[in-house]
């Protein structure tokens, strides 16, 4: 796919990875189309990646959990012809690290509604289009806890696991179409991610990274952008990415102080 002029709709787009992509499909000379709850922080994104690199960007603010908004805002894209060439599913988050016999259930409800029932959502509101134009790359975030479970993790892990099995379903059902469909499952990113698991604990955020030589939220972008631009006719349908320093969700190697 030759990225400059194309259309890409990124969820989760405030911070993290969502922020990493905006950035990297801007320098591409992409349009955008960002969404995530906190619009101010959109705004002042786009506006900063308008100027540097003259594209276009629309934002939206958008709570992935809420079906009704969700496909408004799919019907707004519709009104101004905006038809993702590119769809990031990248909202999503995790809490916690209990028991699951001593878990928090609004934490799960809140996992699942963003990570699986968000995903759907807006799979459901933007697929349709780029399946009756019959052009485009819906890319899913997943995670390596889509594959192997950690201590703790039950609940998150499970909700990623589903991003992996509706990743493998949506592909089957866009067999004969020239849309694809991608699932990337990073390993240890750095992002905010711990921050908001930990419900802003610093401390306990630090711990996870400490001594690794993690991801960064532009590795993955870069990731993206590689299956993006791969030919029409390849398909990556998923792409597991580790740092070094990690070889499972459980084999951490971390540097002594």
């Amino acid at each position: 796919m030759e990225l400059k002029g194309k259309t890409v709709v990124v969820t989760g787009a405030t911070s993290g990875i969502g922020e990493a992509c905006a950035r990297l499909f801007a320098a591409k000379g992409c349009s955008l189309v960002l969404a995530a709850r906190r619009k101010e922080v959109l705004d002042k994104l786009a506006g900063e990646l308008k100027a540097a690199h003259g594209i276009a960007a629309e934002t939206f603010a958008l709570d992935v959990r809420s079906r009704k908004a969700v496909f408004a805002f799919a019907d707004e894209l519709t009104a101004k012809k905006l038809v993702p060439d590119v769809l990031v599913n990248n909202a999503g988050l995790a809490r916690g690290l209990s028991k699951l016999h001593e878990g928090d259930i609004d934490e799960w409800e809140e996992m699942i509604d963003t990570n699986v029932k968000g995903l759907l959502y807006v799979s459901r509101a933007l697929v349709p289009q780029m399946v009756a134009r019959n052009y485009g790359h819906v890319v899913n975030v997943g995670s390596s806890a889509g594959r192997s479970l950690y201590p703790g993790g039950n609940v998150y892990c499970a909700s990623k696991f589903a991003v992996n099995a509706l990743n493998q379903g949506l592909n089957i059902d866009l067999v004969g179409t020239n849309v694809r469909a991608t699932l990337i499952e990073p390993g240890m990113v750095k992002t905010n991610f711990s921050m908001v698991r930990f419900s802003g604990d610093q401390s306990k955020s630090d711990a996870v990274y400490e001594g690794v030589r993690f991801l960064s939220a532009e590795d993955i972008a870069d990731t993206i952008r590689y299956v993006v631009e791969a030919p029409d006719h390849v398909n990556i349908q998923s792409l597991l990415v580790m740092p070094t320093d990690q070889r499972a969700s459980f084999a951490v190697h971390r540097e002594k102080k």
